[in-house]
């Protein structure tokens, strides 16, 4: 942080003072007012926390580096959809069907992230694109999407330990229970820790991730030219017989076309993640360089990882393959440990496994990373309990966590056959949340730019712009929105009919608009005029925020692996 910065008395504090950065934005008084002799330098009109609060900058630290939130962003998107899903979506699509669906939502991924590294460089909240929603759109839809992201990332961190008992199945028949208890243990040592060490661990992960990604991808090329000793080429005789398209439903060129329309909702979930990495943004260091850095790198890293793995599954193994049916969830799913062992080798399901195990894990660390930043950023705007303000000496939230740890324990829901029914339809109330939270993020990206036309703001003022993204918003907010709308347009098909399908696909929509409905009634809010925006504020925060620390480059042997998160 700065160091000629201004004083915070805090009237909690016994007259303890905090420093905090000169364009710090204030709380009101029950958080800590400015002291009188810098009030004159101090003007902020606005103390309803929709900028950098005082309360943030001095309770929170930031320990995250840039290098952290782009792994953060791969971690979160590669996992059991790389190394699990990619067979079901060439089942689905065809080898074709499924890259072009891929390719598809890696350009909504694309608009998303760019969308989201604009936003946040100018405000970079903690809570992030739920914070922006409530300043450039309206209270009571950040306060809708904001619930809907506590609500599932408390379900998605016992759904994710549950998938951690099922692959060590693979290996084990020891008690689940026990796993359940270590992995409980684990992730909440790791979330009540400093948020470096959050960070350090989930690089530890997204290089382990990326690694088995770069040796399966060689490996299925060896394969696939013949390379094994005893193992015939392949070659693309795959993509002629059965073919590139799947006919899916239907018959002819329109069931192809459902083939790859049904690939895009799996991928969807595959890149689930990426939008999180901006959540901790008040714990980052420099936050208006290193989140966009972060978006535009791990975009494009993403997407030629699963582009790059969706050619080579489509080449190894065929649609009509009855192993890609195996419903267990581990790694013999996995089409990169099928086409590994008709090669005859015997280690590579071990190693898929041991690599998906901690994307689990990953995965319920991130959620409770996403989900205690989202509930503190509610309470800073009034709309959570204000104890969940609460943060331990080193910047931790612990009283977001206390609350996030005792649903962990519904993992033990999953031993008895009953209740894991009831388990999983209630994480499938926000399965579609990520095509909620995306069009949120592209809204937000909408509505700012807009404003800014509106109040006569050129595009340079932002410290990240490009002059494409009004127009990527768009065209991603609309196919958001309509795979949204057709996600689960098989069970309106004749003979098709699921209630937990139809539960997962669109339920979450009434949640988010009763929610919405419930707190703009109570509260009256109103959606605010682009005329209205507080902009002008925003932008003076971030003239005068300080870059603290100049970017560093790697060197020596780490610059030969750095270009995954530089």
């Amino acid at each position: 942080m700065s160091r000629n910065t201004p004083r915070l008395l805090d009237p909690k504090g016994g007259g303890d003072s905090h420093n905090v950065t000169a364009a710090a934005y204030v709380e009101p008084a029950e958080y800590g007012t400015f002291s009188n002799h810098r009030q004159d330098v101090l003007h902020v009109p606005y103390d309803n926390g929709d900028l950098v609060t005082a309360v943030e900058d001095r309770d929170l630290k930031r320990g995250l580096a840039q290098r952290h939130l782009s792994m953060l962003g791969i971690a979160g998107a590669i996992g059991t959809g790389l190394f699990l899903g990619l067979g079901s979506a060439v089942q689905t699509g065809g080898p074709l069907g499924a890259l072009l669906g891929y390719f598809t939502v890696g350009l909504v991924v694309c608009a998303v992230q760019f969308a989201l590294g604009e936003v946040s460089a100018l405000l970079p909240v903690t809570g992030s694109f739920v914070r922006h929603t409530e300043f450039l759109v309206d209270p009571a839809l950040g306060f809708a999407i904001g619930w809907n992201l506590v609500y599932g990332n408390v379900l998605s961190i016992p759904s994710e330990i549950t998938a951690i008992c099922v692959l060590f199945e693979f290996w084990t028949d020891l008690n689940p229970a026990v796993f359940i208890i270590v992995f409980i243990v684990l992730t909440v040592v790791v979330g009540i820790a400093f948020i470096r060490v959050y960070g350090e661990v989930e690089f530890v992960f997204a290089i382990l991730k990326i690694l088995l990604v770069v040796f399966l991808i060689i490996l299925g090329l060896v394969i696939d030219l013949g390379g094994i000793p005893g193992t015939p080429a392949i070659g693309g005789a795959y993509w002629r017989d059965p073919g590139p398209f799947v006919e899916h439903i239907a018959t002819g060129n329109w069931g192809k076309f459902l083939g790859y329309w049904s690939v895009m909702t799996g991928a969807v979930f595959s890149f689930a993640g990426v939008e999180s990495l901006a959540m901790a943004a008040a714990e980052t260091k420099n936050p208006r360089r290193a989140i966009p850095a972060a978006c535009k790198r791990v975009f494009i890293r993403i997407v030629v990882f699963y582009v790059l793995a969706i050619v080579v599954v489509g080449l190894l193994v065929a649609s009509n393959d009855e192993r890609l049916d195996n419903s267990y969830g581990n790694a013999a799913q996995s089409p990169f440990v099928i086409a590994a062992s008709a090669a005859g080798i015997p280690a590579i399901p071990s190693v898929v496994n041991a690599i998906v195990i901690t994307s689990a894990w990953s995965s319920s660390n991130q959620s409770l990373l996403a989900g205690t930043r989202v509930l503190y950023g509610l309470a800073l705007k009034k709309q959570a309990p204000q104890v969940f303000l609460r943060t331990t000496s080193w910047g931790v939230p612990y009283a977001c966590i206390m609350f996030f740890t005792p649903f962990m324990f519904l993992s033990f829901l999953t031993l008895s056959n009953a209740a894991l029914t009831v388990f999983w339809w209630l994480v499938d109330l926000t399965a579609a949340g990520v095509l909620v939270s995306w069009s949120a993020i592209l809204f937000n990206h909408i509505r700012l730019k807009l404003a800014m036309r509106r109040q006569g703001i050129p595009d340079e003022s932002l410290p990240w712009h490009n002059s494409w993204t009004l127009y990527s918003s768009c065209a991603g907010l609309f196919m958001s929105l309509l795979i949204l709308l057709t996600g689960g347009y098989e069970v309106f098909t004749k003979g098709n009919w699921d209630a937990q399908a139809f539960v997962s696909s669109y339920l979450d929509i009434p949640l988010v608009l009763s929610a919405y409905l419930i707190w703009k009634l109570w509260k009256k809010t109103k959606m605010v005029s682009l005329s209205d925006i507080p902009l002008e504020e925003a932008f003076k925060q971030a003239r005068d925020f300080q870059d603290d620390e100049p970017p560093m480059k790697s060197r020596g042997w780490v610059k030969l692996v750095s270009w995954i998160w530089d």
